[in-house]
């Protein structure tokens, strides 16, 4: 964690502003390694003293998210796995845990994200003309700033960041933000934190349980402007209205209560601030309950199941929040492995607060 992010950014305590008991910050208790301005290792504590809850920074991430308890107990693994395993071993472990199991979860996430994030930069990567090519996802952040022009900058926050290329593309077109990736995956800011410091690893799935392990050196623009943490981006630890820019790529049907996730980053841009959105409202019921769908159900009602028009209005119904550019069909694909991939087509839109 960046001294410099955590000065700008200020962070609150996330279960004092879940509970209601008002806006209480977050003040460096202890710090066991720091290097540079970067704390590696340390605990910040709420400055009530009603509450004194404590938040861990591993790895140079902060968790700072209101059921700290539930998040380690489904993710810790993904933070603290080891990633200095040998690859033929890494490999025979993976046969004998087996498919559909935790760790080739974490395998193949992070073979999907570390390939659309950063293949681009991999010397060793093959160009497949007839199948998808990395990029996907920054090719859906230009077109959307490309719909807000003049969009500002100060402080940035990336919601549901992932593998953080996005994150490291907003402070090159920023340069004088500062950038705040922010996502409950920890094993993708694990492998964000590894890209910002000029390197990286991930497991590239070939097919199947069969990965190769890729490697290469980074270098990108505006990285000292950029910090990870762990938050949820429906109760973001952060005073509301000082954000010059809000991110929300393939999130929005991605949290168990996508109307919360809106209002919470509508209030968190500042006057004249923007806010990019994409999704393919592409449900699941394991990651957002039918009830809370926005469209996709309900084909009886006056927009027969369509998912765009009740964004549209929902995007309208927040305080000051103004549409400003719209991609109805924006084409994003997803690889799984050397002979799969998905197609999407994302709805992007651009909104803006009015001052």
């Amino acid at each position: 964690m960046r001294r410099r992010h955590f000065e700008a950014f200020h962070p609150l305590c996330p279960h004092c502003l879940r509970s209601g008991a008002g806006e209480w910050h977050l003040v460096l208790a202890h710090v066991m390694a720091e290097q540079d301005d970067d704390i590696l290792s340390g605990i910040l504590q709420c400055a009530n003293p009603g509450c004194l809850h404590e938040y861990p920074i591993l790895g140079g991430i902060p968790l700072i998210v209101p059921e700290l308890r539930r998040t380690l107990g489904e993710r810790a693994v993904e933070l603290l796995l080891r990633d200095d395993l040998d690859p033929l071993l890494e490999s025979l472990l993976g046969d004998a845990v087996g498919p559909d199991s935790w760790f080739d979860s974490i395998r193949l996430t992070a073979s999907t994200y570390g390939w659309d994030g950063y293949a681009d930069l991999d010397p060793t990567e093959e160009v497949v003309p007839q199948g998808p090519q990395p990029g996907a996802v920054r090719r859906c952040l230009a077109r959307l700033l490309e719909l807000s022009p003049g969009a500002t900058g100060g402080l940035v926050i990336d919601t549901g960041c992932g593998a953080g290329r996005t994150s490291f593309d907003l402070a090159e077109r920023h340069p004088d933000a500062l950038v705040l990736g922010c996502d409950v995956n920890l094993g993708m800011l694990r492998l964000a934190r590894r890209a910002g410091e000029g390197r990286m690893r991930y497991p590239r799935r070939r097919i199947g349980l069969v990965y190769d392990r890729r490697e290469f050196a980074l270098c990108l623009p505006g990285a000292e402007r950029v910090d990870f943490w762990a938050c949820d981006a429906t109760s973001l630890p952060f005073a509301p209205g000082r954000a010059g820019l809000v991110a929300a790529l393939n999130l929005f049907d991605c949290v168990p209560d996508p109307r919360q996730l809106l209002a919470a980053l509508a209030a968190h841009l500042a006057p004249g601030g923007s806010l990019l959105l994409a999704t393919p409202y592409d449900w699941a019921t394991r990651a957002t309950p039918v009830t809370a769908w926005v469209g996709g159900h309900s084909q009886r009602g006056g927009t027969a199941g369509a998912a765009e028009p009740l964004l549209r209005a929902l995007i309208a119904a927040q305080p000051g929040l103004t549409i400003r550019g719209e991609d109805p069909g924006f084409p994003w694909q997803t690889r799984l492995h050397d002979r799969s991939a998905v197609a999407y087509r994302a709805h992007l839109l651009a909104a803006v607060k009015q001052p």
